[in-house]
């Protein structure tokens, strides 16, 4: 797990959802790499036809799937672009000023999905365990 793992992830979440989830985790992980990459893609398309409505359910939708399994970073932006675009819309103002917060949303996603799914694979090696039962260097 890289350093930028630590600070994209809330692990705690992503552990509970992934406890909860059980064996269905990873297929649901891969719709949310699907339904999340479609989210980005509406989120800037609204943006470059600076439809504030059509921000406000993509943005929205990112952020509920995102904190399911613990992105946090990436539900916060999402949220954000929500909460500002539902403003852009009561008050009938184009949403241009964030573009540059929905720039970044494309990278944001693909670093927190690159960290969801490397710690979801099971060939990658974990952080040592020692404990009973365990040698040394090998982890579960």
């Amino acid at each position: 797990m890289t350093d930028q793992d630590q600070t994209l992830i809330d692990w705690d979440e992503y552990r509970a959802a992934r406890a909860q989830l059980g064996p269905a985790f990873v297929r649901i992980l891969g719709y949310f790499r699907e339904d999340g990459a479609k989210s980005v893609v509406a989120i800037e398309t609204a943006m470059r036809e600076g439809d504030a409505r059509g921000l406000v359910m993509p943005a929205h939708t990112l952020k509920g799937e995102s904190r399911q399994f613990g992105a946090e970073q990436l539900a916060g932006l999402a949220e954000d672009i929500e909460t500002f675009a539902r403003r852009c819309v009561e008050m009938r103002v184009s949403p241009e000023e964030y573009l540059p917060k929905v720039v970044g949303l494309r990278s944001l996603f693909n670093a927190t999905m690159d960290a969801l799914e490397r710690e979801s694979n099971p060939l990658v090696q974990r952080r040592p365990v020692n404990g009973f039962g365990r040698a040394k260097g090998f982890a579960a």
